[in-house]
């Protein structure tokens, strides 16, 4: 490189962002050939469909198909016989979507939105979800929040779909639309802590520290939007001092979150008390630009019916979930499990940049 130029603030002020350009245009173009890959995916799945349902090939079929796209394409990968199985099978689930001519439209907006994730993804969907419906929700979740496979099985496997928007809330009656829409969909219920490991005897706060200690997945469970702002906050109502166990911001909805963890079940008292944090943060935390802060109760156990009668007349937005542990734990971690101290300690560790962590 020129020497004069090693020292230049603005050339190497150019150059950044030349390079972030560069990076930018190749993510958009791996994204296109993508994108284009799987729309030709879709129309030979199609054809594959067609022609076992009207030919006397057999079958050998696809092997010899197989067997021929590799000696043609021979620098192109995704023409074995196996995965030209999962090319048609990708096209048959989706295609119950187009049963009757009025459903074209649909078939075509599944179709736009399936070839945009990657195909990895495309197998995990349909080789583990059981319609067309469960299928798009992770399909257009995993758009939204650039899930790696990893993160979308592991969210398939929690059951996602079928717990979110769940919980027992009164969000219908204290928040106005589509805030109260957006926020039934925030809850969960159950919350899956399986990244937990506790002793059968934990208590609250243990439970607490573990969800702190193991934030990046707490948050990741919590769902999109969740930033995490600290345990035990303090907040002063008269000459009193009362603890929230964890505060949030939830960058989507605009509000504070403010989740309360009972290792018991419900109890009506539970929501009294959660309601007069909210009024507590509303008052002493929320601004002009803030909507009103929500409460989420994350308890053992609950009886549906105690828990709508206790919500009937609390007048600020409040959702009761449960929270379920791993059932068992491997013989190897047993031995390893992390007291409390060593809990905190690890804690201690990340320090001020937990705040600034989000899903």
């Amino acid at each position: 490189m020129h020497p004069a130029l090693l020292i230049d603030k603005a050339y190497k002020a150019w150059l950044t962002e030349l390079k972030d350009k560069v990076r930018n245009a190749q993510i958009k173009a791996a994204q296109k050939i993508n994108t284009e890959l799987l729309t030709l995916y879709w129309e030979l799945g199609a054809d594959l469909v067609e022609k076992q349902a009207t030919s006397k090939w057999g079958d050998g079929f696809l092997l010899q198909l197989s067997r021929d796209l590799k000696i043609e394409f021979p620098e192109m990968q995704g023409f074995s016989e196996r995965n030209l199985k999962y090319i048609r099978q990708w096209h048959l689930f989706y295609a119950q979507t187009n049963q009757q001519p009025s459903d074209e439209q649909i078939r075509q907006q599944v179709v736009a939105q399936i070839v945009q994730i990657p195909w990895g993804h495309n197998i995990a969907i349909i080789t583990k979800c059981k319609d067309v419906g469960e299928a798009l929700y992770y399909v257009r979740t995993t758009l939204a929040n650039n899930w790696s496979r990893s993160v979308l099985v592991h969210q398939i496997e929690s059951r996602l779909y079928q717990r979110t928007g769940k919980a027992i809330h009164n969000f219908a009656l204290t928040l106005p639309k589509p805030q109260s829409d957006l926020a039934v969909q925030m809850l969960k219920d159950p919350y899956i802590f399986d990244f937990l490991r506790m002793t059968e005897a934990y208590n609250e706060r243990e439970l607490e520290m573990a969800l702190v200690n193991h934030v990046t997945q707490f948050l990741l469970e919590l769902g999109a939007g969740f930033a995490y702002l600290g345990k035990q906050m303090l907040i002063r109502v008269g000459e009193r001092e009362f603890f929230i166990d964890l505060l949030f911001y939830h960058t989507r909805l605009r509000c504070y979150i403010v989740a309360e963890l009972k290792t018991v079940e419900f109890e009506p008292e539970h929501a009294g008390k959660l309601n007069f944090y909210l009024k507590a943060v509303d008052s002493q935390l929320r601004t002009e630009h803030d909507q009103p802060t929500i409460g989420i109760l994350i308890c053992k156990k609950k009886d549906k019916m105690v828990v709508e009668y206790a919500l009937s007349d609390i007048h600020k937005p409040i959702g009761v979930s449960e929270y379920q542990l791993t059932q068992s734990l491997p013989d190897e971690l047993k031995s390893s499990l992390p007291s409390i101290e060593e809990l905190e300690a690890e804690l201690s560790a990340i320090g001020e940049s937990e705040a600034s962590l989000e899903s």
